[in-house]
């Protein structure tokens, strides 16, 4: 077993006696495109007849050389030769021996296969053609196996003549040493067939043995590129269109058997080896076995197995060494084959499928073993696949295959199905295999549960046939809009009793073999399936009237029985049934209260949904008072919820405990979506301004001159204009109405997560003790204090949309309406003229009317939002400052020192979050301070690094030798280890020597 076994399904017209097997049933051992079912069965007789030669028969024994005496009459075997027609030989026939009365067959008294109805084989054997005077005669083994293989006299005659040639002085040949096809090649002459189209037929047979055993199916694998396997494919080929030439002389006879040795004369590596492979390559190999057990078989009684079955099965173990066969895959062999046999002559023998059963206990035992072969695990696994999936088509749909008459039938597919899944799932995933057997599932399942599958399958199978039949229902059991409801319950009731019974009388006595309760668990199926109806039926009901009173009066009886019947099959249960009873989903509503209930809540939630549609189109974002600085809609949706809630428990009933989390969940909604409603602000990048083209800062651009008479004018600050620095003693916030609107949002979603928390508690209170979590929840969600097991995603959502509100809130608040005071004015011509204080009093003046809007709970975090923006917007002056902005060296201590005075500002924050916030700019502004050489130093090499360049050296001025400085990618990611980083504070340096080395290196435009 060379080859990958493959599940695909064997071509029926090449390989199945019976073409119409193909609908039913599927191979498991491969295809075999090129051979047909003659040609297996041939060179299967042949191999067989080789193997057998020093049987008595066959010609060996000391009565019966070997030898070839041919026939008066080489007419081939017709159906004649069962009732004496014909012969199978003359005078020098061989002969079993004296007294040949059959024994009792010990295989199929094992089997539990009946005894033959007809007479035996070997009283088949009459006068032959050319004695006519002769009495009977006993057949031989080999006479019977020939007329069960369907090969002919002269066939035979020609297989005998061949082995003698072969055999002269080596009758100690091994069998499996023997290429058979290669040495009936050379020993065979078109002389000896009956004509030229025999010959061509019979010698193209060959070749396609020899090219299937050796390069399509070889024991070990080939290489296509091989020598060998190149000539051998070319002569089979060349074969194809006309004989080739056998003859001594012949040069392709010699290519042929000198690339037949080499390729079954081999070892796994491609070296010589003594061991022969040449028949034993999966799947052929188990093809021709099949072939010959196939025999077994009385073709004039195709049910019958031969009485001499167990000499021919002996016979049969001769050919193991050649087909690579050993007792484990024979044993598996012998189940498919009884099955496939059983199912080939329309399942009308049982005796068949018990034989399979009995020889699947073999196949367990083998299964059992350790360290088993790859290769065994994947053939058996293959054959146990596809006999399950045979069964369980049947099984779990009993009810339409079976009836009271064949449970019988049923028993042992029943049993074939329980022991393939038994094998797959207990024994072969031992072998660390895991296999799929039926719709998905894992064979891994004990028998009984297996069973209480099939019960529960067949159980829906038969109430949704009851309800396609009786009561115009689709195969999803909803009720159609045009029937009459309560007509169809009524009937249905009664007809789900009708099933109950039949299964409990018919079914369970066979099912009770491998389930302990068989009937409780189909009356568990049973009840299910009709409160799926009753279910859909009861939601479509809006007030209590008789026809409901009626069919409620129907399911009640229903109900009793089956309960009675379950709790009389589980008596001798140490509970007596009751947990079983548990199982099933009573049948107790109060219809009309509960859809009442139900289509009051789903009014109410109407509304709320109602009111969140036109919050949507009119919410403005005003506070309500200074007292209550959140949104109007949010006060009104959260009142609206909590009536609803106090009115729902206000309702004395006991089904409104079940419904909680059903309102719950419909809260949940409408919060949801009203969070994500707040949060619906925008993103904080399209305040961001985008970054400038970077330029160099050359000493004589109109900016430089600019700056230098600019420099010259005493009293400009950060707002200066042509007069002089204006008054900033009453500078007033700059805080936008839209900034302020974030800031309303943020107070909103604080007002609904607390007033969420007091709403869960009312419900966990009222609900008579703590809920149950909704399915969707997770533990990860649950971060708001003791009890939130109801609102638990929206709180999670509001937090999220906290944190978002105040980034947006943060950028606006510092990139628009601060712009003017960072980006717009900060270090713009000069930086000793521009310098960041005036900007702070302005800021702090826009965070003290933050505090003065946000809630004490959304402070703390849109502050701090606020203060990474302004870091930000620091850098970028530093970083994307365009060309209206220079910096010295020496104003590196500058900047610093109003970069400090804005951390000072948000001291408030924790001296180590700013400090943490802070160390990006803080390292940029050292890099501000270091000397141009080091800058272009420190840029060129971590530029190259970046880039996987290396650098050999650098120059007096810290540029690399030898290699092209390649140009850093931005990543909008400061920090003073980023190369694009340093190349910005280059860009932005004011110096003669940072100017030459971007024109030398990167041509970067003049400022103009």
């Amino acid at each position: 077993m060379g080859r990958h076994p493959s599940l695909s399904s064997i071509s029926r017209s090449d390989t199945d006696p019976d073409p119409d097997c193909h609908a039913e049933l599927d191979c498991p051992f491969g295809r075999l495109d090129t051979l047909g079912r003659s040609d297996l069965r041939e060179t299967a007789y042949e191999i067989f007849f080789m193997s057998c030669r020093s049987s008595p028969g066959f010609g060996g024994g000391s009565r019966s050389p070997l030898n070839y005496l041919p026939s008066s009459s080489s007419s081939p075997w017709s159906a004649a030769a069962f009732d004496g027609g014909s012969g199978s030989g003359g005078e020098g026939s061989p002969k079993w021996g004296p007294g040949m009365s059959v024994p009792n067959s010990r295989i199929k008294k094992v089997l539990g296969l009946k005894a033959r109805r007809s007479s035996p084989m070997r009283t088949g054997m009459t006068r032959g053609l050319n004695s006519p005077g002769k009495l009977k005669r006993p057949m031989t083994s080999a006479e019977i196996m020939r007329l069960q293989m369907r090969v002919t006299e002269h066939s035979d005659h020609r297989l005998r003549k061949t082995l003698m040639r072969t055999l002269v002085g080596q009758m100690g040949r091994r069998a499996e040493t023997i290429i058979l096809p290669l040495e009936l090649l050379r020993q065979l002459k078109p002389s000896e067939f009956n004509d030229a189209r025999e010959y061509h037929q019979w010698q193209r047979r060959q070749l396609k043995i020899l090219e299937a055993t050796l390069l399509l199916y070889p024991s070990l694998p080939v290489d296509r590129q091989n020598p060998a396997a190149i000539r051998l494919l070319e002569i089979v080929r060349a074969g194809e269109i006309k004989p080739i030439d056998t003859s001594k002389n012949s040069e392709v006879m010699r290519n042929l058997c000198n690339s037949v040795v080499a390729l079954a004369w081999r070892s796994s590596g491609g070296a010589s080896t003594e061991v022969c492979h040449w028949a034993d390559g999966y799947p052929l190999n188990v093809h021709l076995y099949l072939a010959l057990l196939h025999s077994i078989f009385d073709l004039r009684e195709e049910t019958v197995v031969l009485d001499e079955v167990d000499e021919l099965v002996e016979l049969m173990k001769k050919t193991w060494p050649s087909l690579g066969i050993n007792r484990m895959i024979h044993n598996v062999c012998f189940a498919w084959l009884f099955f496939k046999h059983y199912i080939e002559t329309g399942q009308n023998e049982p005796d068949l499928m018990c034989a399979a059963v009995t020889m699947l206990t073999e196949v367990a035992n083998d299964a059992k073993k350790p360290d088993l072969e790859a290769n065994y695990v994947r053939l058996v696994s293959a054959v146990l696949v596809v006999m399950q999936r045979w069964a369980e088509r049947r099984v779990l749909d009993y009810h339409e295959c079976f009836d009271k008459e064949t449970t019988a039938s049923m028993e042992h597919i029943l049993s074939l199905a329980v022991s393939t899944a038994k094998i797959i799932g207990e024994d072969l995933c031992n072998s660390g295999m895991v296999f799929v057997i039926h719709d998905g599932e894992v064979g891994m399942n004990p028998s009984g549960n297996r069973v209480d599958y099939y019960i529960k399958s067949s159980i829906r199978s038969a109430f949704t046939k009851i309800l396609e039949n009786g009561a115009a229902l689709d195969e999803s059991m909803t009720i159609k809009a045009d029937d009459e409801p309560r007509n169809i319950l009524v009937q249905l009731a009664s007809d789900t009793e009708e099933l109950a019974v039949f299964e409990k009388d018919a079914f369970s006595p066979v099912l009770r073999k491998w389930h302990p309760l068989p009937t409780a668990a189909a009356m568990v199926a049973i009840h299910g399936c009709f409160g799926i109806v009753l279910k859909q039926y009861l939601a479509k009901v809006t007030s209590l009237t008789t026809e409901l009173v009626r069919v409620l009066q129907s399911a009640g009886k229903l109900e009793k029985l089956l309960v009675q019947m379950l709790m009389e099959d589980s008596a001798d249960c140490e509970d007596g049934g009751k947990e079983i009873v548990r199982q099933m989903v009573a049948y107790e509503v109060d219809s009309v209260v509960a859809n009442l209930l139900k289509n009051w809540m789903e009014e109410r939630l109407s509304m709320g949904k109602e009111f969140l549609n036109r919050a949507k189109e009119t919410e403005t974002w005003m506070p309500r008072s200074k007292k209550e600085p959140y949104a109007q809609s949010a006060v009104d949706l959260m009142k609206l919820a909590k009536v609803t809630v106090d009115e729902f428990f206000e309702i004395p009933l006991g089904v409104r405990d079940a419904m909680v989390q059903d309102l719950a969940d419909g809260l949940q909604t409408i919060f949801q979506e009203y969070t994500e409603f707040i949060g619906a602000c925008g993103i904080k990048q399209r305040y961001v301004p985008s970054l400038p083209p970077l330029t160099r800062c050359n000493q004589d651009s109109k900016f430089i001159k600019l700056w230098k008479k600019t420099a010259c004018r005493a009293g400009a600050g950060l707002l200066h204009g042509e007069d002089g620095p204006i008054n900033t003693g009453h500078q007033r916030p700059s805080t936008s109405r839209g900034t302020q609107r974030l800031y309303i949002r943020l107070n909103t979603l604080h007002f609904l997560i607390a007033n969420l928390h007091a709403l869960d508690k009312s419900l966990a209170f009222f609900s008579r003790g703590s809920p149950s979590p909704s399915p969707r929840l997770g533990s990860s969600n649950r971060r708001f204090g003791a009890t939130s097991s109801h609102f638990d995603p929206v709180l999670s959502s509001a937090q999220y949309a906290i944190q978002y509100v105040s980034e947006v809130a943060a950028y606006r608040l510092i990139f628009l309406d601060s712009r003017h005071l960072f980006y717009d004015g900060l270090y713009v011509h000069s930086v000793a003229e521009a310098r960041m204080r005036p900007g702070l009093r302005i800021l702090k003046h826009n965070l003290t009317l933050l505090a003065s809007i946000v809630t004490e709970r959304a402070h703390p975090l849109v502050l701090k939002e606020v203060m990474k923006a302004s870091f930000e917007a620091f850098l970028m002056v530093l970083l994307a400052g365009g060309s209206e902005r220079a910096f010295a060296r020496e104003d590196s201590e500058t900047v610093l020192d109003d970069f400090r005075g804005l951390k000072r500002v948000f001291s408030t924050c924790g001296e180590e979050e700013v400090g943490r916030e802070g160390e990006v700019v803080e390292g940029i502004v050292t890099l501000m301070g270091l000397p141009t050489e080091r800058l272009i130093e420190d840029f060129s090499i971590a530029a190259c690094e970046a880039s996987g360049v290396s650098v050999t050296g650098v120059s007096g001025d810290g540029v690399p030798v030898g290699t092209k400085v390649p140009m850093p990618p931005t990543t909008g990611r400061w920090n003073r280890a980023d190369p694009n980083t340093v190349l910005r504070v280059l860009c932005h340096r004011d110096d003669e020597l940072a100017n030459q080395f971007l024109k030398r290196t990167f041509d970067l435009a003049k400022r103009r």
